[in-house]
């Protein structure tokens, strides 16, 4: 099984990895893919490049085992819609089961998502949430799709909605960005890496 995290990663911090960590292990992952979006549909531009982006991640995930910085994105160009990312990896996994994970402030905006229904047709949506979470009553749709047995996404390719409570960091991308401009110290909320090169290339500075 291989996962996947979407986002803008601007930047990447310790919130990001933790939770591809830890569902890495939860899951029994071969591998989780973080796949910068170069044009996010459902927000603006992020304030660093998407070459910026991706060299930070790279950066953070230097000496992960099973953590992997995914370009396709970019390297697709235009708007990047989850669904056509989960097509193009399904054409290059057609035999292993896609977990796509997403946060409850995304799951809440599914049906806003491009072809968001299609999404299941190629991976399983799992939740991360935090503990103690109850889902909202289901709507009829993902009520049919949801599943409490974890076996289920191993023992299928796609079509499963699955929620996973994990430790909650309460980092933010929008916090650090502030803390650089206002030149504070945004040690320990993410890699001493990625701030070096934050510093280096003068990122956020007029947030």
């Amino acid at each position: 099984m291989i996962g996947v995290f979407g986002g803008t990663f601007d930047p990447i911090h310790y919130g990001h990895l933790r939770s591809a960590v830890e569902v890495k292990e939860l899951f029994g992952l071969n591998e989780v893919r973080l796949i910068p979006s170069a044009q996010p549909p459902h927000r603006g531009q992020p304030s660093a490049s998407a070459a910026q982006r991706l060299a930070m991640l790279r950066l953070a995930i230097t000496g992960q085992t099973g953590l992997l910085a995914d370009d396709r994105e970019m390297v697709r160009g235009g708007k990047s819609y989850m669904i056509d990312t989960l097509q193009s990896l399904r054409e290059d996994y057609p035999h292993l089961p896609i977990l796509l994970f997403i946060g409850t402030d995304a799951f809440n905006h599914l049906t806003t998502w491009k072809n968001w229904q299609q999404l299941f047709d190629v991976a399983h949506v799992v939740v991360i949430t935090r503990p103690g979470y109850s889902p909202q009553l289901l709507d009829p749709f993902f009520k049919g799709k949801h599943t409490p047995e974890r076996c289920q996404l191993s023992e299928n390719l796609a079509g499963k909605l699955y929620f996973q409570a994990i430790t909650p960091l309460d980092i933010s991308a929008t916090a650090i960005r502030q803390q650089v401009a206002e030149h504070r110290n945004p040690a320990f909320l993410l890699p001493d890496t990625v701030i070096a090169y934050i510093r280096h290339h003068k990122l956020y500075q007029n947030h």
